[in-house]
């Protein structure tokens, strides 16, 4: 009978009639029910509805028809998988669709968003980035700190084109330089690139301003004196000694003063300083490490340090001198049993006696008799030849 409906419906008489039995109509709609969802009508039950569809329901016809016409040509195709198919096929579309509202839903919502907060805020997450350190330089500077990083990270010799990077410090302003240190980790790098960096630095005959050189002296060298637990290396030697020679000021404020202030100093530390002591500083910034000594509590360390400048015999003035002779007497009562400071005291006894004045060796000779070592004797031996005209 079905096969007799569809061909009055090919050959164009009998169209009012569906191809299908009553009970075909029934199985099927209660299998579309179960494909497409309780109370929805759509895929297959439209098209079982009868002879009159809409054009939404044409493509899930045709469809339907595609899939008889399959099995008129002997597929093996079953109904079965024939739902299963067009099932998947329609959860397709419906994602598809669902996918694309929901983004045109989070860009407006995000729109909406934005349009709704202060500008203040929206101001601040724009200017979060310049307001790192890299934003704060020029273009050119930026552009040296990526030559100059591989230039260090490098292993090969440097040549006067590498040498020539290290220009862009001239160019500079304090803050920027303290920005360049910070971008190029100077604290942190290896102790054997020192040599090449830091002759890369000395060698054009233009100094640095002050500011400068104390910003690269201190960044460069400060944490890995301070770190030192035994004697420093031939590289850090080096780097110390040809920087404080070209630039004695700003070591003796960026290095030297601040390892003096470090209570924790140790013996390296105090050697390295000796050796700037006696092999880069002149008379005058001999005195100016000895004045930052009046303002710390001396140590063993300190001592040596100290002795190491008298022995180097600077040219002291009178009000100097007297200063000096305040701090033996306040600092000394610690020092009772030190041999260190003993043998300091008499350098000042024998070297400076010309610049003792009658008062200066009475306040002494009290420091004298506190003195528990066996240096005693010396000491005041070399008091009393002190003689004043």
């Amino acid at each position: 009978m079905a096969l007799v409906r569809q061909l009055e419906r090919t050959i164009g008489t009998h169209v009012d009639h569906p191809v299908y039995t009553p009970l075909c109509s029934q199985r099927l709609a209660v299998l579309s029910k179960h494909l497409v969802g309780s109370g929805e009508t759509g895929g297959w039950a439209m098209c079982f509805s009868g002879p009159t569809v809409d054009a939404d329901s044409e493509h899930a016809c045709g469809s339907s028809e595609l899939g008889t016409q399959r099995k008129r040509k002997g597929s093996v195709v079953t109904l079965d998988s024939d739902c299963e198919e067009t099932g998947l096929q329609s959860k397709r579309m419906k994602m598809d669709v669902c996918g694309s509202e929901h983004c045109d839903v989070e860009e407006q919502s995000a729109k909406e968003t934005e349009s709704e907060a202060p500008a203040g805020t929206l101001g601040e997450g724009l200017q979060a980035a310049p307001d790192g350190p890299c934003e704060t330089l020029p273009e050119h500077l930026k552009a040296s700190v990526l030559q100059i990083k591989e230039l260090l990270e490098s292993q090969t010799e440097w040549d006067q084109s590498s040498m020539d990077v290290f220009k862009v410090f001239y160019d500079c302003d304090r803050g920027q330089v303290e920005v360049l240190c910070s971008m190029l980790s100077l604290p942190d790098l290896p102790e054997q690139t020192l040599p090449n960096l830091c002759s890369s630095i000395l060698a054009p005959a233009l100094d640095f301003s002050y500011s400068t050189a104390a910003t690269l002296i201190k960044s460069l060298l400060l944490q890995k004196v301070l770190s030192l637990s035994e004697p420093a290396s031939r590289c850090l030697v080096n780097a110390v000694t040809s920087l404080c020679s070209r630039y004695p000021r700003p070591t003796c404020h960026a290095l030297i003063g601040p390892v003096l202030e470090e209570k924790n100093m140790g013996n390296s530390q105090a050697e390295l300083l000796n050796r700037l002591i006696e092999g880069c500083l002149d008379s005058h910034y001999r005195l100016l490490v000895l004045q930052m000594t009046f303002k710390i509590s001396w140590t063993e360390a300190v001592l040596s340090i100290i002795h190491s400048l008298l022995d180097s015999k600077p040219d002291f003035s009178e009000e100097l001198f007297t200063q000096f002779s305040e701090q033996l007497l306040s600092q000394g009562p610690q020092f009772t049993k030190s041999v260190k400071f003993a043998k300091m005291m008499l350098t000042v006894l024998t070297k400076y006696n010309s610049h003792m004045t009658a008062a200066h060796k009475h306040s002494l000779q009290g420091c004298l008799i506190e003195n528990e070592t066996f240096l005693k004797k010396s000491l005041q031996a070399a008091l009393k030849r002190i003689t004043h005209t």
